[in-house]
């Protein structure tokens, strides 16, 4: 299945057998398999979002196989809906817990000077921001780290630019986005909670083709084209902040004297014959920031990521399609502050190699069986160095392997099964997982499916960071003490379709979070302490209700969004009543009660359309101060005597009280035209913050008598611009 204009693989596409129940979806490659036909005559009809259906008579006889290579044409401007968790057309099989977020969603949805793949993904059901300066996932409940990030199969450690502001991933590279929330199949692993998968554009095999956009905060250029045995794409951006920076010096003390991020995505497909395709995609990625402070001081920044993979795609037969995959990923981190002359400097290096292979099999008319490996070697590296000497060194290695099985089994007509098993072994610490995984789906007719599903996830690697600055961030490892998190997930759904061309999603889900690890924030002094001292370990758990209507035809499409949910986390001799020595469950600071999202598209002529997109949120959760006190005479005060006072401070529960509500609307106009009548090309004006809502991010707290308190907020309202050429 491809794209007639580009050749690009659709993934997800829905292949029917018109007036019988035989239908597939193609697989990450493009590929599809119907089996079992019998003799005759059909009319084969395949769709997708954006497509024009297409339909074709073919003809069987017994024991023949008929090989078809479909190129599906693009759709007019009318069917170019703003669709999220939409696969297909009115016959898509949504699985549960799946949404798939199209890139002309990311596009036009407006978002802070630059089109991003996070902030999108922000606006699904079940999917939590953290702030306007944060663009991390936080999924039904879960921590950033509990998400698996796949760009091409490969890892990504770090996705964020501009301190987390921005994800690494550039919208006019990508071509898939498919992010799993919950309850999802053996086919990954690695983490407590969600997946998301992006898959890079293949590159136009029929012309060259390009486009160039010219943004306030960065700049992005793609080309694309065929060569005689495949195809290609390279896409870059940067930011282009420097003149506004060399305006504002000028004016304000403390502007950096360099700040820029750079993204270099490419990829390179060789097509060997119809049974043998092989691709090769990197991506490289860097933040460079260097900011004076007071006379004599400065602080420097250089993180990023490169990952690479390699991809082979067989077809063994008609029955089975197989992949295996190399990568290969690097995170970086290179922090350096000079304070009077005196240096100093952190080296954080991360090196994950690994070999990965798929094979699908249809065994029989019924079952769908797919199996597979993972293996790979984890390097992870911290140095830390103090007017040039070392202070701390940590280097952990370690292998990793995982196994799964899994069968998609159609036991009838209206029902379907999806057991399976993954088995998953760490070095570090010698662990061995088993985690069952199974849904299953019962469509009593056409407009409805009934789903459910459960599964075990364990996790070896826990993140050290703080969701101001991404710049900082530390991964570590399970090891001897140091168990690995473990949880259970439990998923309800019903996915309907109410009216022609509008959908009505609803899922359930609850789920538990075991030995969990991090960085016990109360230790005085670390050094010294054997590597399971330095952790704290704890349990949590979240639930909640997630409603999506969305309106899929006409000149005004769109979704509304609706989440109720509650997360909650436990630590020992942490948040404890007075007189008790038993911890409570207290609210992380992401936990929302209540989550609105509206995104409205609608088509004003054919070259103006207008896109808005508001958001409510349940304020954040903190820790109020409730008073201070005095401790007169303190034994452990270093000047204790005769009238020393020790300031203290009395605090209530763990974020027990919470920030003002969040809200915010956004607009975009965009305007299609050409460039002096040669190429396509669209202007971009969106207004961030309509109202100027001056949402708090925190308080500050001056506790001197009298005590004040001042609210830190976010953005105000922003105007952007932006011009894109296609050519």
């Amino acid at each position: 299945m491809t794209d007639a204009e580009t050749g690009e693989t659709l993934i997800s596409a829905n292949i029917a057998l018109e007036g019988t129940r035989k239908g597939i979806s193609s697989n990450t490659s493009g590929y599809f398999t119907i089996t079992n036909i019998s003799p005759g005559t059909y009319t084969l009809v395949t769709s997708y979002i954006g497509y024009r259906q297409f339909s074709r008579e073919i003809s069987l006889e017994e024991g023949e196989n008929l090989r078809l290579d479909i190129a599906l044409q693009p759709e007019g401007y009318r069917l170019e809906e703003v669709i999220v968790e939409s696969e297909a057309e009115k016959k898509e099989q949504k699985n549960i817990g799946v949404a798939q977020v199209q890139t002309e969603l990311i596009k036009r949805v407006p978002s802070v000077f630059q089109a991003d793949v996070f902030r999108s993904i922000q606006l699904l059901p079940g999917v939590k921001a953290s702030s306007d300066f944060s663009s991390g996932l936080y999924i039904r409940g879960g921590s950033p780290d509990q998400t698996l990030i796949l760009l091409d199969r490969t890892t990504v450690y770090n996705p964020t630019h501009f301190f987390g502001f921005f994800s690494t991933f550039n919208p006019d590279a990508v071509k898939d986005i498919r992010l799993y929330k919950g309850g999802y199949p053996a086919k990954y692993g690695g983490r407590l909670g969600s997946v998301l998968t992006i898959f890079n554009k293949d590159g136009n095999r029929n012309e060259f083709a390009g486009s160039a956009t010219l943004g306030l905060l960065a700049s992005r250029f793609m080309i694309e084209g065929p060569y005689k045995k495949g195809s290609y794409m390279i896409a870059v951006r940067r930011s282009t902040l420097e003149p506004l920076l060399a305006a504002l010096r000028n004016s304000f003390d403390g502007i950096p004297d360099k700040f820029y991020f750079l993204d270099l995505n490419g990829k390179f497909n060789f097509d060997a014959n119809e049974n043998n395709k092989f691709s090769l995609a990197f991506y490289s990625g860097s933040d460079d920031v260097a900011v004076p402070f007071a006379d004599d001081a400065s602080i420097n920044l250089n993180y990023g990521n490169q990952t690479l993979s390699g991809n082979w795609s067989h077809i063994f037969s008609e029955r089975l399609f197989g992949n295996l995959t190399l990568t290969g990923s690097r995170y970086f981190n290179f922090p350096s502050f000079n304070i009077a002359s005196t240096p100093f400097e952190r080296n954080n290096n991360i090196y994950d190699f690994s070999v990965k292979g798929d094979l699908e099999y249809l065994l029989g008319e019924n079952h769908e069986i797919e199996t597979g490996f993972w293996g790979g070697l984890l390097t992870l590296r911290l140095q830390d160095e103090f007017d040039g000497v070392e202070t701390f060194s940590s280097r952990i290695q370690t292998t990793y392997g995982s196994w799964y099985l899994q069968d998609t089994w159609q036991i009838a007509p209206d029902w379907k099964l999806k057991p399976g098993v993954r088995v998953n072994a760490f070095s570090e610490g010698n662990y061995f997982r088993i985690e069952p995984r199974f849904s299953a789906e019962y469509e009593p007719f056409d407009a409805l499916r009934l789903q459910a599903a459960y599964g075990r996830y364990n996790q070896f690697l826990t993140l050290i960071t703080n969701e101001a600055f991404s710049g900082f961030d530390v991964w570590l490892t399970t090891d001897n003490g140091v168990t690995p998190a473990y949880g259970d997930q439990f998923v309800l759904g019903a996915k309907t379709q109410p009216w022609e061309g509008y959908g009505f999603d609803v899922e359930l889900y609850f789920r538990t979070m075991n030995d969990l690890f991090e960085l016990d924030p109360f230790l005085p002094d670390p050094a010294g302490l054997d590597y399971p001292d330095l952790f704290r370990f704890g349990t949590g758990y979240a639930y909640g209700a997630e409603f999506l209507m969305e309106k899929q035809i006409g000149r005004l499409t769109g979704f509304l969004g609706y989440t109720i949910s509650v997360t909650r986390r436990k630590f020992p001799n942490f948040n404890e009543p007075i007189g008790s020595n038993e911890a409570r469950f207290y609210p992380p600071k992401y936990d929302r009660s209540h989550d609105v999202n509206l995104v409205l598209d609608y088509q004003l002529s054919e070259r103006w359309k207008a896109t808005m997109a508001f958001n409510y949120a349940t304020g954040q959760a903190y820790t109020k101060p409730l008073g201070r006190t005095v401790a007169l005479d303190f034994p452990f005060s270093s000047s204790s005597g005769s009238g020393t006072v020790v300031d203290q401070l009395v605090v209530g529960k763990v974020n027990a009280s919470r920030l003002p509500a969040y809200h915010r609307l956004d607009l975009s106009f965009s305007r299609q035209g050409t460039f002096f009548g040669s190429g396509e090309a669209e202007w971009q004006f969106q207004i961030i913050n309509v109202y100027s809502r001056r949402n708090v991010w925190f308080y500050n707290y001056d506790l001197e008598f009298p005590v004040t308190r001042e609210a830190v907020r976010l953005l105000p309202i922003l105007p952007s611009v932006s011009y894109t050429i296609n050519f």
